[in-house]
């Protein structure tokens, strides 16, 4: 019977119940949307049955009891000296060389053919990494699979590519990289599955050991064992430690500190104070902000932002469906009247009520289920993410709905049931019926909630991108704009050949008309320097030390880059000394080691521990090697015109196609056989703000969609509210009053209601985006002008929207609004 009922009533009043189920559903899909981007985010390393007391070893350096740097790294040696604590269950190592390395990996015995990819996802990995990490295979033993050197796992992915449907196991490959290193590796494994919600995201592991026997470049097993195996002097490794269970964390880590102080002679002789310090598994993609992470991090506060979002626009669905089912209140006061009189008790009514809100709400989950397919993949280009219909189909997905359709049919269904079922059935009978001031005052209370979370959603929007637009704008102390980039070729530059082919491409690229100048250095803007050192004026005490990053920089460096030189000069030809002893400065780096003005350190001797007696050539402005999220660092840069990591080309003009054909050509000529790969620079910094990029993108969509969730409720209520007054809008008429004062009377309600959100909003929003901003070093400020802006964007789109119902009020025939009564 109820059924019955709800079917009446819905093609009664079809427009409105329309209204209810889009808005619900445009609501619920937001949320539902949210949800999986948030558990997407939470659910990192959850695959690893013991991430719980897994840990990553990270390493905090301080000088002068001032903390300088937080590295992912640390040093080789660490995993040597803990693994025979009793605390410690099984400790592994990861060299992440793919960062800044590239290897062609061939399978030279494919045929017609052989099949050869670049390769930048792989891992130099522990034999105990795989199990440490909560990875099986399909093929191989994984307690052996990476114990011997020239060994390598290769993911389900990679296997596919190199042997098509064949056992891959036994087979051997051949991997060259860019420091000259050419050898056959063995497949031992295949990794079963490769999860997505990893801070660790490879295609090919390597055996760890493989880096001891390596021989190329005038090494010997000795120097690259001590080099990989037993030094404190690189801290460029991973280190991960599965604990025993109950084991008290903090007293472990004050064991760390013990080891690393007693053990470690490089920070003696440097001055430095190195501690190690414990990072649970799980919390490194949404927490860590270490440098030289494996991959950039994302960012727990906005996923929690992201999170409040989604209730915000959950909950103005729900209150439209409120408010409309309760202005519809006198639309049914006669049914609920004569079903009283009939003998219908309270209990009966909430229940039909409470079974139409279920209706409603299982409809607009349904759509909302079909929405979501259909929007995933727009979803996923938004917030850049992998996730695909499988993840709309696991247990935890299918048991939010049913929580969202039962907490929904509760949350939207009570309030108006209770409304609808208290009516006194002989004032209904008799025409007595009024709106009470309690309901409303509840109505309005909840306009005001819905256009106060719309105002709030809207001016974090604008916060968001005014803290971007702070960022891209802001001076970084050199100039992107039209710098191309290539990386090194594999060929090594210890390799014959290298030189003269390098010249060769150098020249053919210059040779054209587009090409300003090319240099070659260790690293490029947007990617943080690898090397940290420790260094004082010649002379001076160790409490003078200070720590900074260094690069490499060729003769042309300051050409591409356009940075001022403020005292002494760069590296040149003319000096054929600076590539053994010359350095050159940032503005920063001479302030902290004591000179009054850059002119000052000019010709002063430094002491860099293991380098000769380095003299400052020259001081540069500083600049942001990193992005704006980061403070800017002193940097130090030697002279290399060899062993660069990176080609940055200067183009001229607007001959941009024309100057990367022309250096393609040269590549391939000059290093045939190497994957021509390049990126503008501008485009590559900026990458660096894509979690930011992300989160406006989404607070935008989802900001968007509030307000028009909103506006379908307002849209309904103001048609009821119209309906309702239609006797005092035809004797205003009737009495002179003009359309303008018509629309004016019906609209100023709407315009106090937006208002009073408005000021509501204000202190949430400043008080929340203020945490956010402030975490980052360099920020905009919070203008009044975004309220503003906030305010009078929500007011118009409300206007407009009433203005549907209210014109019609105001243009209609008073007569028949009177006959009508």
């Amino acid at each position: 019977m109820f059924l019955k009922t709800f079917i009446r009533t819905l093609r009664k009043n079809t427009f409105f119940s329309l209204l209810n189920i889009v808005g619900l559903a445009l609501g619920m899909s937001v949320f539902l949307l949210v949800a999986l981007y948030v558990q997407f985010e939470k659910s990192y390393e959850s695959f690893n049955p013991n991430a719980t007391t897994t840990y990553r070893i990270t390493l905090e350096t301080y000088l002068n009891n001032e903390r300088v740097f937080s590295s992912a790294e640390n040093y080789p040696e660490v995993a040597n000296v803990i693994k025979e604590l009793p605390e410690v269950e099984d400790v592994t190592r990861l060299y992440n060389l793919g960062y800044k390395n590239n290897v062609i990996i061939t399978n030279e015995e494919a045929t017609p053919q052989p099949i050869a990819f670049k390769q930048r996802k792989f891992l130099y990995a522990d034999s105990s990494f795989l199990s440490l990490m909560g990875y099986t295979l399909s093929a191989g033993d994984i307690n052996t699979a990476l114990s011997e050197p020239h060994s390598t796992v290769l993911t389900k992915q990679s296997a596919e590519r190199y042997f098509g449907k064949e056992n891959p196991i036994g087979k051997m490959l051949r991997m060259r990289d860019d420091d000259g290193n050419d050898e056959l590796v063995r497949v031992t494994g295949v990794v079963n599955e490769t999860p997505l919600n990893t801070h660790l995201k490879f295609d090919i592991l390597f055996s760890y050991k493989t880096l001891f026997a390596r021989t190329a470049n005038n090494a010997t097993v000795a120097s690259t064992t001590a080099r990989f195996d037993h030094s404190w002097g690189r801290n460029d490794m991973y280190t991960y430690v599965r604990l025993v269970r109950g084991t008290d964390v903090a007293d472990f880590e004050s064991k760390l500190a013990d080891l690393e102080r007693n053990t470690n002679p490089e920070a003696k002789q440097s001055g430095e104070r190195n501690v190690l310090k414990l990072q649970p598994l799980n919390d490194i993609h949404l927490t860590s902000k270490l440098t030289d992470e494996a991959e950039p991090n994302s960012d727990e506060r906005i996923v929690s932002f992201s999170a409040l979002i989604g209730l915000f626009v959950l909950a103005i669905a729900f209150i439209n469906y409120i408010n409309l089912s309760t202005a519809q209140a006198m639309e049914r006061a006669r049914e609920v009247g004569v079903r009283k009189i009939m003998g219908a008790v309270k209990r009966q009514l909430i229940l039909q009520f409470l079974t139409e809100a279920a209706c409603v709400n299982l409809a607009s989950l349904l759509l909302a289920y079909a929405l979501i397919g259909l929007a995933l993949p727009l979803f996923n280009t938004i917030a850049g993410l992998p996730l695909t219909i499988h993840f709309l189909i696991q247990p935890w997905f299918i048991s939010l709905l049913l929580i969202l359709w039962v907490s929904g049919t509760l949350l939207s269904g009570f309030y108006p049931a209770l409304v609808l079922s208290s009516f006194h059935p002989m004032s209904i009978v008799k025409g007595r019926m009024k709106n009470s001031i309690r309901g409303v005052m509840m109505r309005k209370s909840l306009v005001v909630f819905q256009f106060m979370a719309s105002v709030a959603l809207i001016a974090g929007t604008l916060i968001v991108f005014r803290q971007l637009d702070h960022m891209l704008k802001k001076d970084l102390g050199m100039n992107m704009s039209q710098v191309l980039v290539v990386e090194r070729p594999s060929i090594g530059p210890r390799q014959d050949g290298f030189i003269s082919a390098f010249e060769q491409f150098r020249n053919t690229v210059k040779g054209h008309s587009a090409i300003e100048s090319l240099s070659m250095s260790g690293t490029v803007p947007g990617k943080q320097r690898e090397y940290k050192v420790s260094l004082k004026r010649y002379g001076a005490s160790d409490d003078q030390l200070i720590t900074t990053r260094i690069n490499s920089m060729d003769y042309e460096f300051m050409d591409v880059y356009q940075m001022k030189i403020l005292a002494g000069r760069v590296f040149s030809e003319a000096y054929p000394k600076d590539r053994d002893t010359a350095v050159v400065i940032t503005e920063s780096a001479s302030r902290l080691l004591g000179f009054a003005t850059p002119q000052d350190a000019i010709g002063q001797t430094l002491t860099i521990p293991d380098w000769t007696s380095p003299i400052v050539v020259g001081v540069v402005n500083d600049y942001h090697q990193v992005s704006l999220k980061s403070k800017m660092d002193p940097a130090l840069f030697y002279c290399d015109v060899t062993e660069g990591e990176y080609y940055s080309m200067r183009i001229n003009g607007t001959a941009v196609d024309d100057a990367v054909r022309t250096v393609e050509a040269a590549w391939k000529k000059s290093f045939p056989g190497n994957p021509f790969e390049y990126f503008f620079l501008d485009d590559y910094f900026n990458s660096q703000y894509k979690n930011e990029q992300r989160f406006g993108m989404l607070f935008t969509t989802f900001s968007v969609l509030a307000l028009i969730i909103g506006c379908l409720g307002l849209l309904g209520l103001s048609a009821y509210t119209t309906i309702q007054r239609t006797k005092e809008i035809g004797i205003r008429k009737v009495l002179g009053s003009s359309e303008t004062g018509i629309f004016s009377l019906l609209s100023m309600e709407y315009i106090k209601l937006i208002g009073i959100a408005s000021l509501l909003a204000i202190p949430i929003v400043y008080f929340l985006m203020h945490q956010w901003i402030e975490n980052f070093p360099y920020r905009t400020t919070i203008s009044p002008v975004v309220f503003m802006i906030a305010g009078s964007a929500v007011l118009i789109i409300a206007l407009l929207t009433v203005s549907i119902q209210t014109i019609r009020a105001a243009r209609a025939n008073p007569v028949k609004a009177l006959r009508s009564e």
